[in-house]
């Protein structure tokens, strides 16, 4: 019993332990709490790595899967910019550029060193550090985006944007941007940064239709790339967020007011100093004016239509020279639109068009209608019209031709041929009168009398040799002009009797080269040879005089200047023409309506002979008075017959044309102004007298 108690006394229940005093229980609960949050944390850890390489995984995977969607890496090519077509005036001057993107390719080099760190201090600032994607752009955008709930950042580097132009669609998804990531991976490893920015910038799109900067410095500033101001190159820099919001032209305050954000941007990325930027702030750029459409842009028309015939498929950026004189053709669009705008709802006419060729059927000035930018249909060109009497030249040409003579004696009277009974306008008669006269005052019933002696396919024959390329339909009623003929080809072929009695065939084309220089096509010295005999160009010539002296032509008189021409009425009063000539131009008025609505009787004694007159005069303005080919021969052959391609042999009149043909115009005076003040009178004085 005793050893019992002993052995209890040792061994004590455990009921009967010492309780806790408190503290070494409280150091046992925050142990075992540290060692239950550490363990959590590790789970988190692991856990977290876990999903971290399956995130990867399956990144990889979708990566993997887009990719495997797209060509192999050996067939990826940067496909050609679409060609460009730069087309200059004779002085060297641009008329337009023609082509999907609007403007040439420049080198960076060509560039203001602003122009492309516009583009990069508000696109991409990290641009020459990154490898073509920037991760942390990137990151922020997702943030910024997660934040907002939409997409308000997008996070592409220049490299992406430039993949995404050139090989993808705009589509916004996951599959796109994965393969934009991969192509912008490729450029950057098969093109430097110099390249790359050179490309984006030659094909990225500013809004009004320019694709690349060239083309966007043209259409807001009126001028090349490599002219741009600072803040010119900013303007163009802020169009890239948002083009259509940001056009100059369509919103100037928007565009400024990011443009002054690009210019910060600018000057903290040390791209041009502080002061620089302020400077830039403050200047106001001059934008080019959307409605500035003028007419040289029926000749940029004209030229891509016969491009093709001269150097085949057009695969590369080319220049094309014409023999457009832009001083001239600012003067040939005034007459037109603002004779029109006078006096077109008098005479109920609505559009019109002027050519001008000088003696080897260079074309050195086009119009086509009244407005380019309402319609780019070329009615000097594409429009073909009943010439009425201005068809008549070649009825009295093929009369000299046969042995008549300018005061051949011709009886003005009522006359019946076949079932046709021709009049005269007037209804008057004037009864005997030389062919002179009739000419000149546009007597129907005798040339329909000399159609019929002469033969009308001989008068068909006489005026294709002159440079009439539409059909003629040989019969009595060609003597007045029924057969359609386009403005450009009468004009034409009223070229010979100002150049000697050569014929010409109108163009505008001079050469055409690659942008590099390298030669396509040349035109060489015209050689088409002489058509008419120097004194049958002299009897013409005096009796396309009279037309401007004494007869219907007398409002289209160039005081100081020997002239000739020929007005024509079609019938029912639809088309009203003045095509007529000096020794420097030859030059043609077409007046009508587009419907083919009778006019509010415009014939071509006054309206055209107007315009005609009010352009010519200009032209002509400070340019050495010339005679009309054949002066002082005309009496020593009136009285003979001369046979055609016999006589005289005299072309100097067309020969100085050749030696003149590369010169900035021809013959004209060193210095013109397109819109000169002396324009303006002259054409308001020709409405309301001097």
């Amino acid at each position: 019993m005793a050893a019992r108690r002993q052995k209890e006394r040792r061994e004590p229940r455990f009921e009967d332990a010492p309780r806790d005093t408190g503290a070494p229980k409280r150091r046992s609960r925050k142990k075992a709490s540290r060692k239950k949050s550490g363990g959590l944390f590790g789970r988190a850890i692991y856990w977290g790595a876990v999903l971290s390489v399956w995130a990867l995984i399956g990144a990889v995977g979708i990566v993997a899967w887009y990719g495997i969607q797209m060509p192999p890496i050996s067939e990826w090519k940067v496909p050609e910019r679409p060609p460009n077509v730069r087309i200059l005036a004779v002085d060297g001057s641009l008329i337009a550029n023609r082509g999907d993107t609007g403007g040439e390719a420049v080198r960076l080099t060509e560039l203001p060193a602003y122009v492309p760190n516009a583009v990069i201090a508000i696109e991409d600032h990290r641009y020459r550090h990154h490898f073509g994607v920037d991760p942390i752009g990137l990151s922020r955008a997702v943030v910024r985006n997660l934040i907002s709930g939409g997409v308000v950042e997008g996070g592409s580097t220049l490299t992406q944007q430039l993949a995404k132009n050139m090989f993808l669609t705009p589509e916004r998804s996951i599959r796109r941007k994965i393969q934009e990531m991969l192509l912008a991976l490729w450029l950057e490893q098969k093109y430097s940064k110099d390249q790359i920015l050179e490309m984006y910038l030659n094909r990225v799109y500013f809004g009004g239709g320019a694709y690349g900067v060239d083309a966007a410095a043209h259409r807001y500033f009126a001028k090349g790339a490599d002219s741009l101001t600072l803040k010119e190159a900013a303007m163009l820099a802020a169009l890239l967020k948002a083009p259509s919001r940001y056009q100059p032209d369509r919103n100037f305050d928007a565009a400024e007011e990011r443009a002054d954000l690009v210019l910060a941007a600018m000057a903290r990325e040390g791209f041009v100093s502080s002061d620089r930027a302020a400077q830039a702030k403050a200047s106001k750029p001059r934008i080019a004016s959307r409605n500035r459409v003028h007419a040289e842009n029926y000749v940029a028309d004209f030229v891509m239509d016969r491009l093709p015939s001269y150097v085949g498929a057009i695969n590369e950026d080319l220049v094309v020279h014409t023999t457009l004189d832009m001083g001239l053709e600012r003067e040939a669009e005034f007459a037109l639109v603002e004779g029109l705008r006078a006096h077109g709802e008098k005479y109920g006419v609505r559009q019109g068009a002027l050519v001008a060729l000088d003696g080897t059927g260079a074309i050195r000035a086009m119009v086509g209608g009244r407005s380019y930018k309402e319609s780019q249909f070329n009615r000097a060109v594409q429009a073909k019209r009943q010439p009425g009497s201005a068809f008549k030249p070649f009825v009295y040409l093929t009369a000299l031709e046969h042995g008549l003579r300018p005061n051949t004696v011709r009886v003005d009277e009522p006359v019946k041929i076949g079932k046709w009974e021709p009049h005269n306008y007037s209804n008057k008669y004037e009864g005997a009168v030389t062919l002179t006269t009739a000419l000149s005052h546009s007597l129907n019933t005798v040339a329909a009398k000399l159609a019929a002696e002469l033969g009308p396919k001989n008068i068909a024959e006489t005026a294709h040799r002159m440079g009439i390329s539409s059909d003629l339909t040989a019969n009595a009623t060609i003597a007045l002009g029924t057969s359609e003929v386009s403005l450009l080809e009468l004009t034409g072929a009223y070229d010979p009797l100002s150049n000697g009695g050569f014929a010409v065939l109108p163009h505008v084309i001079q050469s055409v080269t690659t942008a590099a220089g390298r030669e396509l096509f040349h035109r060489s010295p015209p050689g088409l040879g002489r058509i008419l005999d120097l004194g049958t160009v002299a009897m013409m010539n005096e009796m396309m005089k009279a037309t401007l002296e004494v007869g219907t032509g007398r409002k289209a008189q160039i005081p100081g200047w020997p002239a000739g021409g020929k007005t024509g009425t079609s019938q029912d009063w639809r088309d009203a023409w003045f095509v007529g000539y000096t020794a420097n131009l030859t030059a043609g008025v077409w007046l009508g309506n587009d419907d083919n609505s009778p006019t509010d009787k415009a014939s071509g004694g006054n309206l055209p002979a107007m315009i005609w007159s009010d352009f010519m005069r200009e032209a002509h303005r400070g340019v050495q008075v010339a005679q009309l080919p054949g002066e002082g021969l005309y009496s020593r052959v009136a009285d003979q017959s001369p046979a055609v391609g016999g006589g005289t042999s005299d072309d100097r009149y067309y020969q100085s044309w050749i030696q003149n043909r590369d010169a900035s115009g021809p013959q004209r005076r060193a210095e013109r102004s397109g819109n000169s003040g002396g324009g303006i009178g002259a054409f308001f004085g020709r409405i309301f007298g001097n």
